[in-house]
């Protein structure tokens, strides 16, 4: 009993310090994305935090104060919709992110070039610093928080449009308060950016291809996929709807490089086999990522 306890306040020590440190890194990415170069650029990059740089530049409001104030009545909101795991790993991710943004980024130099750049790097580093806090179940608050209350209340409706449109109001409002119709273009390019950098960050290292064969020569077909590329295939027995005839359903998860080999592979070994390539986002298993709690 004494070794398990030991064991389990090791593993959750090392828990807590892997979440603050990927805490304290998507802090710094966010803040220098939305603090140095946003700012910077004169536009709002969508969200709470987009709300409260509007608010820094109507009235000099701190940033990281703001939105930490404007996310108390989204936590209330959404409190039995995400949980209160959540909700705590949350606020200590806006705690840190609020340090970062009113303590530190304000004593560094501003970004002072061009707003293009401004606006790919500042939606590159808070794209960056949001992926390293959904990477350990946590969240810089704000819009997630609503969304997924409002997912939820109305599950017919797509997450990714009620997030997009959330944001896309927050960046509009830039117009008439930067005065400039600029800001709302270098908005959505930094909005755009930032949702391309989390994908590729969370998805993209594990992303695969699902090759699916329909064929009368299975046998053969998983022989030279083994042979060409050492992957084990899944067989599916199947019955076409307007035939009636029997066929087999191969199933084959692989990397990119290796979907011509197969795709070529299953048209040399039965020229009449339908083939369909798919994109999966993340594979788990043998040969690919192995999942971890």
């Amino acid at each position: 009993m004494i070794k398990r306890s030991k064991e389990q306040i090791k593993k959750t020590a090392k828990r807590i310090a892997l979440d603050t440190l990927c805490d304290i890194i998507g802090s710094v990415l966010y803040a220098m994305g939305l603090y140095t170069f946003a700012k910077m650029g004169n536009f709002s990059p969508g969200g709470v935090s987009g709300i409260a740089l509007i608010l820094n530049y109507l009235f000099k409001l701190p940033v990281g104060v703001m939105t930490l104030i404007m996310n108390i009545p989204l936590v209330i909101i959404s409190y039995k919709v995400v949980g209160p795991r959540f909700l705590v790993k949350s606020a200590k991710t806006m705690v840190i992110t609020t340090i970062f943004l009113d303590g530190v980024f304000p004593l560094l130099p501003l970004y002072t070039g061009n707003r293009m750049m401004a606006a790919l790097y500042s939606g590159l580093c808070m794209g960056a610093g949001m992926a390293f806090f959904y990477m350990r179940g946590s969240s810089s608050g704000g819009m997630d928080f609503l969304s997924m209350t409002i997912k939820v209340k109305h599950p017919y409706i797509s997450l990714g449009i009620v997030t997009a449109s959330l944001d896309f109001l927050v960046i509009l409002a830039g117009w008439p308060v930067f005065k400039d119709a600029d800001a709302v273009l270098y908005g959505l390019i930094s909005a755009f950016s930032a949702s391309i950098v989390i994908d590729r960050i969370l998805y993209g290292l594990g992303a695969g291809k699902l090759i699916i064969v329909i064929t009368t020569n299975k046998d053969a077909l998983i022989e030279k996929i083994s042979d060409l590329t050492d992957r084990g295939s899944t067989v599916i027995k199947a019955i076409g709807s307007y035939t009636k005839e029997e066929r087999d359903v191969i199933l084959c998860a692989c990397s990119k490089s290796q979907t011509y080999m197969i795709t070529g592979a299953a048209h040399e070994v039965d020229p009449g086999a339908f083939v369909m390539v798919t994109e999966t986002s993340e594979v788990f298993g043998e040969g690919f990522k192995e999942y971890k709690k």
